[in-house]
């Protein structure tokens, strides 16, 4: 082994040489292929037609004659995202955003497979240094820092050999992680049922039934009743102060400090505290202007921001741990984003949104029955999810590990002989 020169790859085998990419790709960006294919670019995908794939909200433009032919083998890459590894050698032939950066390969000393499994892995931090931009998250890559990088290059042979080697060990791992991906997304969808189902139709799978006549609840047991909202909670006007700490609801973690996030929201010096809202344990939050989340449930005193509502029970029927279940269900929160859908697109939730909305109210035992269960079961469901989690990461660290070690020579290709 000899040193390559190259501070992000390190050693290279002896006989290895090191070039640079402008001496293996060259600039190639045309334009006026209109009605060709538009393509995108994924960071776990490569470049795949746009339409082949529901998850890609970029907008195309209305005029697609300044967008780039991109022809089968050339390199794409994003240069505001090159630094999360947003490139990729093209298996099609079309046209991506003006944006992008069109390369293809000139001579014989660099291989496509080779230099997608290089450039994508191994030198993501380099981009990530290079880069740079107003907009953070979105730095631009320099075209003349990118063609001066320096590339280990193997011969041409070898090269062809570690991505054949690199696309079958690849292969494997990704089919583990997509079962295990297909596992935690089955998770989640037994989760969400498992919630819905409680809240709305209680534990006893014998009791009688009728039907509620509200779409989003369906049938509930007899014995339950239906209150409007605004019988069993009450809009909280009550102003903190300075002294209080300063909370955050969220969709992930819940009411919690704001300091504790990692994007803390800077708060001007001379804001009055005074105007904002006190919070108290057991009270609800709306938390979101698109209310994409449902209703928080703090554990804690603080105040949050003047803009978002709080209320909390004002009846001895309401167990709030119930109610918490409820407010985060699909089905309510799809009944209250159809509320602000149908009013104004992008209407703030108001106290007044939810105060006529019926709710179910099954018998205060049954409300903390039906809590404890919750508790249980999707403290059991969330740590399965969190076990296959750390084994998606373990998987994807070991994949980039495996990448490295042999685009960098530091392992060789086991021979068939």
């Amino acid at each position: 082994m000899r040193d390559s020169g190259i501070p992000w790859v390190g050693e290279i085998p002896i006989d290895w040489k090191v070039g640079k990419i402008k001496g293996c790709l060259h600039r190639h960006e045309v334009k006026g292929y209109g009605d060709a294919t538009v393509l995108a670019l994924y960071r776990d995908h490569g470049v795949v037609p746009k339409d082949s794939r529901d998850d890609n909200h970029n907008r195309t433009g209305k005029d697609t004659n300044d967008y780039k032919f991109v022809r089968q083998g050339d390199l794409v890459i994003n240069k505001m995202k090159a630094w999360q590894g947003s490139l990729s050698v093209s298996g099609y032939e079309g046209i991506v955003s003006p944006a992008y950066f069109i390369y293809e390969f000139v001579g014989q000393d660099l291989d496509r497979g080779y230099a997608d499994y290089l450039l994508r892995s191994t030198y993501k931090q380099e981009f990530e240094r290079v880069s740079g931009g107003i907009r953070e998250g979105q730095w631009d890559l320099p075209r003349y820092d990118f063609e001066h990088m320096q590339l280990p290059l193997p011969d041409i042979d070898e090269q062809q050999r570690i991505a054949d080697y690199l696309d079958e060990q690849c292969a494997a791992i990704d089919e583990v992680r997509r079962t295990i991906e297909d596992e935690i997304e089955a998770l989640h969808r037994l989760r969400k049922a498992t919630i819905h189902r409680a809240v709305t139709k209680g534990l006893d799978e014998c009791v009688p039934m009728r039907d509620s006549g509200i779409e989003w609840i369906g049938a509930i047991p007899r014995q339950w009743l239906l209150r409007r909202g605004k019988y069993l909670f009450t809009e909280s006007h009550k102003k903190g102060g300075s002294d209080l700490t300063l909370l955050s609801p969220t969709q992930a973690y819940g009411v919690v400090p704001q300091s504790e996030l990692e994007s803390v929201v800077r708060v001007k010096e001379d804001t009055d505290f005074n105007l904002f809202k006190t919070v108290g344990p057991d009270d609800f939050i709306i938390s979101l202007r698109s209310f994409q989340g449902g209703f928080e449930w703090s554990h804690i005193s603080g105040v949050c921001s003047p803009a978002y509502t709080v209320f909390h029970a004002s009846s001895d029927d309401v167990y709030s741990p119930y109610f918490a279940r409820l407010f985060k269900c699909w089905a309510f929160i799809e009944k209250m984003n159809n509320i602000t859908r149908g009013i104004r697109e992008g209407k703030n939730i108001s106290y007044g949104d939810f105060a006529n909305i019926l709710l179910p109210l099954p018998p205060l035992p049954e409300q903390k029955r039906i809590a404890d269960y919750l508790d249980e079961r999707c403290a059991s469901i969330d740590s399965v999810i969190d076990t296959r989690t750390r084994q998606l990461e373990r998987l994807n660290d070991y994949r980039k590990a495996l990448i490295f070690a042999y685009v960098t020579g530091k392992k060789e290709v086991p021979s068939h002989e």
